[in-house]
């Protein structure tokens, strides 16, 4: 009868140790190697993506700035003189004048004396959606502005002088190239979508109102009201009426 062989137990520790090295050493190697490389990978992806949304961001910032200076419609207002009446009372004549990016008239000029001297421009506004302005959709790329009427303070605003007819598009738009369906819809039924959440939206409309900025005019001053691209209306600070 053979005796059993020992138990190579010197043999199964050392495997036992050197497994244990090798698998300490792929963690290790992972740990320290790969690990910190996916890291590094991931870090500079994230800056990648990063840098390009600043660079999108920046692209449409400068694109906003340069719809925030564009003037759509303007008109210039000329303090031609101030009296008083027999009773005391103050009466302001102005010259209204719609004029171009240049300065050149568009059309022929008005004139109006209005009692006092707190003048306000009555006017309709139709504003889009930002993304067709900043992406100059051909149809809602701008803001549209109606002038209604002038008055002062110290008038009704039904009494004022009428410069553009309700529910038509303006003459200068008109001027400027034919009025679209869309536009002519817009200006006929301006009430209606201004008073219907879901029609603006489905038209594109962000907001859509009447506006009356107002100035204290000052005599031999030249002021200017505009529009622009994205619905602000605008008075400029007046200066002197230079003559020729």
């Amino acid at each position: 009868m053979t005796s059993a062989r020992p138990f190579p137990f010197r043999s199964f520790v050392w495997s036992v140790v050197l497994i244990a090295a090798g698998t300490s050493g792929v963690y290790l190697s992972y740990e320290l190697v790969v690990k910190p490389k996916q890291a590094l990978q991931d870090q500079i992806r994230e800056q990648k993506e990063t840098i390009q949304k600043l660079e999108q961001d920046k692209l449409r910032l400068e694109a906003f700035l340069k719809i925030l200076k564009h003037i759509d419609r303007r008109a210039r207002i000329e303090v031609l003189q101030q009296t008083k009446d027999e009773s005391g009372n103050l009466k302001t004549t102005i010259r209204f004048t719609e004029i171009d990016d240049d300065g050149k008239p568009l059309s022929m000029f008005r004139d109006f004396t209005l009692p006092g001297k707190e003048v306000y421009f009555d006017t309709l506004v139709i504003k889009f959606d930002d993304h067709f302005v900043e992406q100059s959709d051909p149809l809602k790329g701008s803001a549209l502005m109606l002038f209604r009427r002038i008055f002062s303070s110290t008038m009704r605003a039904e009494d004022g002088f009428v410069i553009d007819a309700d529910g038509q598009a303006p003459a200068t738009y008109a001027g400027r190239q034919a009025p679209n369906a869309f536009e002519k819809d817009l200006w006929k039924r301006f009430w209606e979508v201004a008073n219907d959440e879901k029609l603006a939206k489905q038209m594109g409309v962000r907001a859509i109102h009447g506006d009356a900025p107002y100035m204290r005019l000052e005599p031999d001053r030249v002021y200017e009201i505009c529009l622009r691209s994205t619905g602000e209306v605008i008075i400029t600070p007046g200066t002197h009426i230079t003559t020729p």
